[in-house]
């Protein structure tokens, strides 16, 4: 280029540049700072450039050394050398432009672009002044410059007229130029004329509009730079690009013409079809060709040259995404004036060959087959752009569309082109209908067969990865279909709304989604991508509740995020709790329901977000806590207690931010809120909004109703059973925060105590049990009948986990009595089974009898109902009595119940004892009865209860042991049965309390409740009584020596005569008379046998060591029964032969007979009480359960320690009964010998004499090959003290 040229501009540093100066220039230090003074005689083409200029501060400075000498200069000079040095520095990197280094070259612009942005004109003209000077630059040296030109001029604000058309110039001269560089020379040079349009499109809009409309097809460079004119939005302001449209389609109108030349209209083919660079991308030149060719098409009138032209345009390839998109817009373009001839083309193509290829039969035999895989998809975004463009004439034509691209996207390949093609195609679909005036009057019969096809694309998205924006892109098109008609119905919508959420919520944490794509070159912005769907999700949310503003739609969408809230996944419930959230929030801000119909379900709402108010991630806590924030807002407005807030236009509520951020996020699933977010939606300031997760459940929980309260309670209760302990904790807190404020009203309590019990089972908190249980006792203040009709239903049998709700019932004291006095009235009911049929509960009515058994039965041992059973004692006593004729009568198999089993040998009895039986078993030994235990026990009593024919008799005993052990309860017993005789309708228990009676006869306690006479009165109404058993019972009441005291004499006087038959030979005749001995000094009473007690007791002991079995168990009863029945003043007179019974009895607990065994046990524990022996407890339990060599030894102890002035008696006993044929028996009485002579050497030694000790050392000698070891080892050691024995002797 000439340097004279007259238009370039002059300035005083350029028409001064001498090879002096340069080289002035050079030895400038070349030190830069981020700064610089302005220039003062640097002067542009114009002042204002100049002025433009001197306003922004300078990046270059000279070094600090040259300081002083410019201080000396003038300021005009001054500025002069800094311009200079500029310019230098400037032509310094052009210079080295010419490098390879990109690292370098990057720099390099930039620091060019600073320059720009300081003192534009300067660097515009070094790179002026540098093309000139260096015309013989490399290609690739220019296009690097062309590259900077570029940066320069779009850097600029301003640029003046003189250099537009220098460069303008430049840029044309380099456009068209064939270099080894390519198409990459020619854009650089076409970049430069498009950065040109930024400050003066015009011109070069016109000199481009004359070069398109010469007739011959332009140059690709004059076509890249409308492309880039066209393509972007950063050259042109709003108006101008307005104006560029408008030329724009006048060009396309100038240019119709063309198309009827061959010539042109191949070259236009030619260059759309050619392969670019990177397939992946359109070119700018391309893209404006589609554009173009689109408006030239538009324009021709004739519909037949359109269709010619399209028909070719659709047999190119549609390997390419790009081109896809190219040849759809033209379509797109061509219909807004030729819709039914496109339209034509399209169901034309639609039927040809490649078309069906490409969805039935594709295979990659060949490249050519590559041209029409994607056919398919070129042709859903051909009717997309068909629908975007026909705009306001597109109502009538969408079922037809929709069912086009239904078609396609059923029966083409499923792959991601088609996906993204189809999702693309939807939206500008929408789009158009959206923008319809009218839209609402017409029934789109496809709507739900694409809604169909979006659901099978959202099941079809990977689950494990977010790489694209499909999921949002469908959300967005659900969004605006389901505003049209028809409405869907509820189970389409659920199941749309089941897959959406499933999508979104499903999908991975944002670390895993982010290491899926680590691999990627250029991997999306996860968070950010994330964002937007779930914000898509949210509006998809919103649009429904618009549509259909109502509590029922409100609940139905809830509904289907519950199972999410639920979830064992802290990212999957962050996710839901932020869309309910979100959902509540707009809802509240915007859709104002009706308040005259009640909220649908809205406790189970309450419940989660209070639950979730506890969840582990402090996120899911914040958003939870904000919901029910919302939440109570928008109750209390239904209400009618507190205006709405203020409103704000969904719309705003539902879009975006700048950086596509939610307006609330969480944790690491939501962007934190921006501060235009935080603007839009200010912190609240309501009260609500700063209260406690706990505080907040209470303020929300007194607007609901009775139904929502119970909701809530449900929804707790169910929530127990859950694995995340986090949420059986909250559960568990939440029931009992809504039980204090609330248990005085709740309904269906029953039902919630049955679920509890099945929750309880799998609860491993300790405070959420507590807080549980403790739950349960609040309400048992309210609503004791339920709960304990419900817990009866689950107590047979009765588990741990049923007896800790009991033990709740009962933890306040005055609960504790009213539950027992339940279980009791319960009890009562005990009807008969009416056939062998029944099956189920309803069928069953006795089972609720026999659970009320069970818990009784358990409450004894709880520390809970200590009280309660200790007062009810009478009571319990007579019903446990009647309730084990009751199972009789039912005949019902008897199980060994769990403490029976667990305690293993420490009952031992054989018989499988009822429930009922073990409860009065537990009442006696619990209440402090156990004299009374111990009296059947030792007797083996119980097991009269077994049969309902020996029943009366374990009855029977069991009174007499407490009229014999003078039992305190006795009056408190008594009162109890004879209402019972008055009042009771059951048989049984008439049966009971008569049998009791009889025997109370006995007590003196007696006359202190009931009178003679009114004794006499109940036993005769007892003659008139229905049952017969009863009225025998009171027949033999009635001839009590109470009230016949001449029987005493009578009888006594006839014990003589059957001393006399203790002698005869018969066995049995003398069991009998023995039996019969002890019934005469029962009837006797207090009485008593009087002098005939010695004869009794002589008699009876003399039978002891009787060979016969049956013989020595009758004679140990009746001396058992005698010394039972023994007063105090008749002890005297029998000590002796209490003693002299001491050791005989205790050496026959070993008796080879059980039954003698069992009667020694007895009369032995009763001559013991009689003695008023110490550790009396402790002797029955050794008496009754022990068995070892540990036991016997106590049991020695004990005789020795308090019959210490019979010691020679006692020893003398033991010494004869090492001849006894019983090897047991002989065993005992050694081992009793072995422990005197251990405790008592001397004693000993003075009592035996050799004879006794020869025979104690055969004795000992024999047991050495006992088969016990204990025993074994008991001789060898014995052997060891029997010779200092016999040296005491021989002193």
């Amino acid at each position: 280029m000439d340097r004279q040229h007259p238009e370039r501009p002059h300035s005083r540093a350029s028409a001064s540049r001498t090879p002096s100066a340069l080289s002035f220039n050079a030895r400038i230090s070349p030190h830069v700072s981020t700064s610089m003074k302005d220039p003062s005689c640097t002067k542009g083409p114009q002042d204002s450039d100049y002025r433009d200029r001197r306003s922004y501060p300078t990046t270059i400075l000279l070094h600090k050394t040259q300081s002083s000498q410019a201080a000396l200069m003038p300021q005009e000079h001054k500025m002069f050398m800094e311009e200079a040095y500029n310019s230098a520095i400037c032509f310094k990197m052009f210079r080295d432009m010419s490098g390879s280094d990109p690292f370098h070259l990057k720099y390099i612009f930039k620091k060019i672009k600073n320059m720009a942005h300081v003192s534009p004109n300067l660097v515009l003209e070094s790179i002026h002044d540098y093309f000139i000077e260096n015309p013989e630059i490399s290609t690739r040296h220019k296009f690097r410059l062309f590259q900077a030109l570029e940066i320069v001029i779009r850097a600029s604000d301003f640029l003046d007229e003189s250099w537009e058309k220098i460069f303008t110039k430049l840029a044309l001269e380099n456009m068209a130029k064939s270099t080894e560089l390519e198409d990459a020379f020619q854009d650089a040079a076409s970049n430069v004329l498009a950065a040109i349009c930024k400050h003066s499109w015009r011109p070069v809009a016109q000199h481009l509009e004359a070069e398109l409309l010469t007739g011959v097809f332009p140059h690709r460079s004059l076509l890249y730079v409308m492309g880039v004119l066209s393509s972007e939005e950063e050259l042109l302001n709003k108006e101008d690009r307005a104006s560029w449209e408008e030329q724009l389609t006048q060009m396309a109108v100038k240019s119709v013409p063309f198309l009827n030349t061959d010539v042109w209209s191949k070259e236009l083919l030619w260059a759309l079809t050619k392969p670019s660079r990177t397939q992946q991308e359109l070119p700018p030149e391309k893209a404006f060709l589609f554009t173009y060719y689109g408006l030239i098409l538009q324009a021709e009138g004739n519909g037949a040259t359109v269709k010619t032209h399209l028909r070719t345009l659709l047999e190119t390839s549609h390997q390419w995404p790009k081109q896809r998109e190219g040849i759809a817009l033209t379509l797109g373009l061509a219909a807004v004036q030729h819709l039914d001839d496109v339209w034509a083309i399209l169901e034309q193509f639609g039927r040809s060959a490649p078309i069906k290829w490409s969805l039935h039969s594709f295979s990659q035999k060949n490249l050519e087959d590559l041209r029409w895989k994607w056919a398919s998809s070129t042709m859903l975004l051909a009717y997309g752009q068909v629908a975007a463009r026909a705009r306001a004439h597109i109502l009538p034509w969408v079922d037809n569309i929709l069912s086009r691209m239904i078609f396609y996207f059923q029966y083409s390949s499923w792959d991601e082109t088609l996906k993204q093609s189809f999702l693309t195609a939807v939206l500008m679909l929408t789009a158009a209908i959206s923008r319809g005036e009218g839209a609402h009057s017409y029934e789109f019969s496809q709507v739900p067969e694409l809604l169909q096809c979006l659901m099978v694309l959202m099941e079809k998205e990977p689950q494990d990865t977010l790489c694209t924006q499909s999921r949002q892109q469908t959300l967005h098109i659900i969004c605006s279909l389901c505003n049209l008609r028809p409405p869907l119905n509820l189970d389409k919508k659920s199941q749309l709304l089941s897959t959406c959420l499933r999508s979104v919520f499903a999908l991975p944490p944002l670390e895993t989604l982010e290491k899926h794509t680590c691999l990627f070159l250029e991997p999306p912005n996860i968070e950010a991508l994330f964002n937007k769907t779930a914000e898509a999700l949210d509006h998809m949310l919103q649009s429904f509740i618009t549509l259909n503003p109502t509590h029922k739609e409100l609940h139905f969408l809830l509904s289907h995020m519950y199972i999410w809230l639920a979830s064992e996944k802290a990212h999957e419930r962050q996710r839901a709790v932020s869309s309910c959230t979100s959902l509540l929030k707009f809802l509240r801000h915007n859709i104002h329901l009706d308040p005259k119909e009640n909220f649908k379900r809205i406790g189970q709402l309450v419940g989660m977000l209070g639950i979730l108010c506890g969840d582990p991630d402090r996120a899911t806590q914040r958003s939870s806590l904000e919901g029910m924030g919302h939440l109570y807002k928008l109750l209390t407005y239904q209400k009618g207690e507190a205006p709405q807030v203020e409103s704000q236009s969904p719309k705003a509520l539902s879009q975006p931010t700048e950086d596509g951020a939610p307006v609330w996020g969480s944790g690491d699933q939501r962007a934190t809120p921006s501060h235009s977010q935080e603007m839009a939606f200010p912190k609240e300031k309501d009260h609500i909004f700063q209260l406690s997760s706990s505080e907040v459940i209470k303020e929300i929980t007194q607007h609901l109703t009775m139904t929502e309260l119970n909701n809530v309670l449900w929804t707790a209760i169910n929530s127990l059973g859950s694995s995340s302990p986090f949420r059986v904790q909250a559960a568990a807190e939440m029931l009992l925060a809504v039980v204090e404020e609330h248990g005085v009203k709740l309904q269906t309590v029953a039902n919630m105590g049955r679920a509890i019990h099945l929750r309880l089972c799998s609860l491993r908190i300790p405070q959420a049990k507590e807080n549980t249980l403790r739950a349960i006792t609040l309400l048992a203040r309210s609503h004791i009948p339920e709960l304990v009709a419900t817990f009866l239903d689950f107590s047979i049998p009765l588990d741990s986990h049923a007896f800790e709700l009991w033990k709740a019932l009962g933890t306040e004291q005055p609960l504790s009595h009213l539950v027992l006095a339940m279980l009791l009235t319960w009890l009562h009911h005990r009807p008969l089974p009416t056939g062998a049929s029944d099956s189920g509960p309803k069928e069953k009515p006795y089972l609720r009898s026999l659970a009320a058994m069970n818990t009784l039965h358990e409450m004894q041992f709880a520390r809970e109902f200590k009280d309660a059973v200790q007062e009810a004692y009478p009571k319990l006593f007579l019903a446990f009595l009647t309730q084990m004729h009751y199972i009789l009568e039912l005949n019902l198999p008897k199980e060994p119940q769990p403490r029976q089993q667990a305690q293993g040998t420490a009952t031992p009895s054989p018989l499988r004892c009822s429930t009922s039986l073990e409860a009065l078993k537990s009442l006696l030994s619990t209440t402090g009865h156990w004299h009374d235990f111990a009296h059947l026990e030792l007797q083996g009593a119980w097991e009269l209860f077994a049969t309902i024919h020996t029943y009366p008799k374990g009855v029977g005993l069991l009174a007499r042991a407490m009229v014999q052990n003078h039992c305190k309860q006795i009056k408190a017993v008594l009162s109890q049965l004879l209402s019972s005789l008055q009042k009771s309708h059951q048989e049984r228990e008439r049966k009971a309390a008569m049998l009791i009676l009889t025997e109370f006869l006995y007590s003196p306690a007696l006359l202190e409740v009931l009178p003679k006479q009114a004794a006499l009165t109940v036993l005769g109404r007892g003659l008139r009584d229905p049952s017969p058993e009863v009225r025998v019972l009171s027949l033999q009441g009635l001839g009590n020596i109470l009230f016949q005291p001449e029987k005493g004499n009578l009888l006594r006087g006839q014990l003589p005569f059957f001393f006399e038959g203790f002698f005869q030979n018969s066995e049995t005749v003398i069991v009998r008379i023995m039996n019969t001995v002890s019934d005469m000094l029962h009837c006797l009473g207090s009485q008593g046998a009087g002098a005939q007690s010695l004869g009794v007791a002589i008699n009876a002991r003399s039978f002891f060591d009787d060979e016969r079995d049956k013989i020595r168990a009758a004679a140990m009863a009746l001396f058992g029964d005698l010394v039972a029945a023994m007063t105090d003043g008749e002890l005297s007179s029998l000590r002796t032969q209490v003693h002299l019974s001491m050791v005989p009895l205790l050496l026959h607990l070993k008796d080879q007979c059980p039954a003698v065994a069992m009667q020694a046990k007895f009369a032995f524990y009763r001559c013991t009480v009689l003695l008023r022996w110490r550790l009396q407890h402790t002797l029955f339990c050794t008496l009754a359960w022990e068995r070892g060599l540990s036991a016997r030894h106590f049991l020695w102890t004990c005789l020795m320690t308090h019959s210490q002035e019979e010691f020679s008696i006692h020893l003398s006993q033991a010494i004869s009964y090492l001849h006894s044929h019983n090897h047991h028996i002989k065993t005992w009485a050694a081992l009793f010998i072995g422990y005197t002579i251990c405790h008592y050497p001397q004693a000993m030694s003075q009592m035996v004499n050799n004879v006794d000790t020869n025979l104690l050392f055969h004795t000992f000698e024999d047991l050495k090959k006992d088969p016990e070891p204990g025993i074994r080892e008991f001789a060898t050691r014995q052997l060891t003290f029997l010779p200092e024995l016999s040296a005491r002797l021989q002193k």
